[in-house]
């Protein structure tokens, strides 16, 4: 059953009031996209649901009025999983932003999915404790958006991906069922977790409105080693004598071109004296004076052996802090070159041999376009930004980007990888999903969403 925009803006308002609705142009610009500029955003309102209750009448509006409804909470994706291109109903999570309870005893805190993750993180502060999923967009990105994508992040090495501190969730339907997931417990041996379809499933299957989230002890004294290599091969062993000899919590790599980008805009200083093609940024838990002498003593083994060429130490956590930012402030600083970007992971392993290859094709088929790679070396995801020349419009460089994007993901495949490591599918991977998933997998997959949203009104033409 159809509906004119009238009628429909007159039902969302008696759903969720005036507080609730939001229709004027910069909203609709605002929530209709994430951070990603190759859509342009065309919903047809924006609907801010204030608990549960009224998710479940929404959806049940809007499977009987066949109005498609995109998800959206921080909107800091990068492969255009909360875009509304197509006159769909956006609905935001900001108005569910509390944290509903915590027990010390389980080191469980309920929330609801538009908790900002920076406000999780300083709520386990606070109760001495933490909450390891970090990135550089976790002011701004919400938890549910973080489920629904299974964020990673700086310390997947030492802490995992978003979905290893998923202990319960409570889901919306496309049909408006309410189900409720794990509850919070250690062990739950009764037949299929759910809980890990809907993570990562992009707001496909159900819209998430409650969490409850896992929480940890804090790391002793993070002390950050920055070191200089030459080349990527070098980071293999340099990784391997980390690993050996240090509790690492993070361990990531960003190319002098990075680097020179972050110097100049955020007026940052070399952090040593030597130029080097590539950097690691290695943190461990510096637990006792033995671990920094043990930090050392791997910092000089590797300079023996001729796989770094300088380095250097943070000595408090101002500096630490410093050298951090050379790392995380790269999307930041690049992204006035409208970079366009692939989020891809390989095998540890494979990340050198992998990385030659992409800059020996990009350089050969487009020497003009500059490349910027930095990422999660430690656990095989790279950060691929190609950015535009300034001479050339949007439009071209998007176009030659996509052809990029095909010749990039051939090599993914031929070395087992993924097309997203971390950002999810949504609509600009979307195109590319065969690289990663066979034929048999994404029919399972169409099978799976058809059971949850029978209707396909939750976030339809995103990842198939």
């Amino acid at each position: 059953m159809k509906c004119t925009k009238a009628e429909l803006l007159e039902a969302l308002h008696d759903l969720v009031g005036e507080a609730g609705l939001k229709t004027a142009p910069a909203d609709l610009d605002n929530y209709g996209k994430d951070w990603t500029k190759v859509y342009k955003p065309a919903p047809v309102a924006i609907v801010l649901p204030a608990n549960t209750d009224e998710v479940i009448a929404l959806v049940k509006f809007a499977k009987r009025m066949e109005v498609p409804l995109v998800p959206s909470g921080g909107r800091t994706g990068l492969s255009g999983g909360a875009v509304a291109p197509s006159g769909e109903l956006v609905v935001a999570f900001d108005r569910m932003n509390k944290i509903l309870e915590f027990d010390p005893s389980d080191r469980l805190v309920v929330c609801e999915p538009g908790v900002v993750t920076e406000q999780l993180q300083q709520f386990a502060e606070n109760e001495g404790l933490f909450y390891p999923v970090d990135f550089a967009s976790s002011g701004s990105s919400q938890i549910g958006g973080n489920v629904a994508t299974n964020a990673g992040g700086i310390k997947v090495i030492r802490y995992g991906m978003t979905r290893s501190w998923v202990a319960g969730m409570k889901v919306v339907t496309g049909n408006g069922e309410l189900l409720s997931f794990n509850q919070g417990l250690a062990k739950n041996n009764t037949g299929y977790d759910f809980r890990h379809l809907f993570i990562g499933s992009e707001g496909t299957l159900g819209f998430i409105v409650e969490l409850t989230m896992s929480l940890t002890s804090p790391p002793k004294d993070p002390t950050v080693m920055l070191l200089g290599v030459e080349n990527m091969a070098a980071t293999m062993p340099v990784l391997q004598a980390c690993q050996a000899k240090l509790p690492l919590t993070a361990f990531e790599f960003f190319s002098e071109k990075a680097l020179k980008h972050v110097m100049a805009e955020k007026g940052l200083q070399r952090p040593f004296d030597s130029a080097t093609n590539f950097y690691a940024l290695v943190e461990f838990e510096n637990q006792s004076d033995a671990d920094l002498d043990t930090a050392m003593e791997v910092f000089e083994h590797c300079l023996e052996s001729g796989w770094v060429i300088d380095g250097t130490v943070s000595q408090n956590l101002t500096q630490a802090k410093n050298l951090w930012r050379l790392r995380e402030d790269i999307s930041e600083t690049i992204s006035q070159f409208t970079p366009y970007k692939n989020d891809i992971s390989v095998r540890v392993s494979k990340v050198p041999e992998f990385l030659a290859e992409v800059d020996d094709l990009i350089g050969k088929a487009y020497p003009d376009f500059e490349i910027i790679w930095f990422g999660h070396i430690g656990d095989g995801n790279v950060h691929l930004n190609i950015l535009k020349p300034s001479d050339l419009a949007p439009e071209s460089f998007f176009e030659k980007c996509a052809e990029v994007s095909d010749w990039v993901f051939e090599i993914v495949q031929r070395h087992g990888g993924s097309i997203s490591a971390e950002h999810g599918v949504g609509l600009i991977k979307k195109p590319y999903l065969h690289y990663s998933r066979s034929k048999a997998e994404i029919a399972a997959m169409r099978s799976i969403k058809a059971i949850f949203d029978p209707a396909n009104i939750l976030n339809p033409g995103k990842v198939f």
